[in-house]
């Protein structure tokens, strides 16, 4: 059984091994409180900046829990096609749902998208606490599946203000659109698949997004929810062109 793996905002290099650390409070709780990992259990660390860490429960006390390092591991797990998931804000379970999946099937980055029916965003604090939430989801999700690079989880941003500063290929996803993913030819990479809110985008926004040079095609004949969209989307394109080869 592999190492219950943990995210650390630690500043670790190679020149640490040997060497015994304290744990982060949260990755000490979740490790001692929750996995209930003991003295002399196998863990490993990851800093979301590249490879992981090999490290052992050295102690464990009311002041939380110290590990040994004992190995570097330059190990990377993302996919060779760098894929933006620009998301229209769905509401808060189904976003959550977008994030963990999205990072799951390595989405290099995500883009969340205010339009005209996307779910409402905070302002202020609030939003700011909303974005730190989703980057938690993705953190999780990568300690997970393995990733040792935490996908950027982008502040949100008007569709048409996104659209015009992207720079790369794209696909929107529109259920009406006449053909499908298997129409196009291989895109040039960084992509970006632009998916929309639960009510869908408006005519207008997915026109916005054919005059900036997306392709619009559509996922098959059933209108899918923006979460299920999400993850047929990124499935989709890693059998064409990405992970699923």
């Amino acid at each position: 059984m592999a190492a219950p793996r943990f995210f650390v905002s630690l500043a670790l290099a190679p020149e640490v091994i040997g060497a015994t650390i304290e744990l982060p409070e949260a990755a000490a709780h979740h490790a001692t409180r929750v996995v209930r990992l003991g003295v002399g259990d196998a863990l490993t660390l990851f800093t979301g900046t590249g490879g992981e860490y090999a490290a052992t429960i050295a102690r464990i006390d009311r002041r939380g829990a110290a590990v040994r390092i004992d190995g570097y591991v330059p190990v990377e797990r993302e996919s060779a096609l760098p894929i933006t998931l620009a998301q229209a804000i769905a509401a808060n379970d189904a976003m959550d749902h977008v994030l963990r999946k999205a990072t799951e099937l390595g989405a290099a980055a995500i883009q969340p998208l205010v339009t005209a029916r996307s779910a409402p965003l905070p302002a202020g604090e609030r939003g700011g606490k909303r974005h730190a939430h989703w980057r938690n989801i993705a953190i999780a999700a990568c300690e997970q599946c393995g990733r040792n690079q935490v996908p950027e989880v982008l502040p949100a941003q008007p569709l048409a203000e996104w659209l015009g500063s992207w720079r790369g290929s794209g696909i929107v996803f529109a259920p009406h659109a006449g053909s499908g993913l298997a129409a196009l030819p291989a895109p040039a990479a960084p992509i970006a698949l632009l998916i929309g809110p639960e009510g869908g985008f408006t005519p207008d926004e997915i026109a916005g997004a054919v005059r900036a040079g997306f392709a619009a095609v559509q996922l098959g004949p059933r209108v899918l929810r923006a979460e299920t969209a999400a993850v047929a989307a990124l499935a989709a394109v890693h059998t064409l062109w990405g992970d699923f080869r």
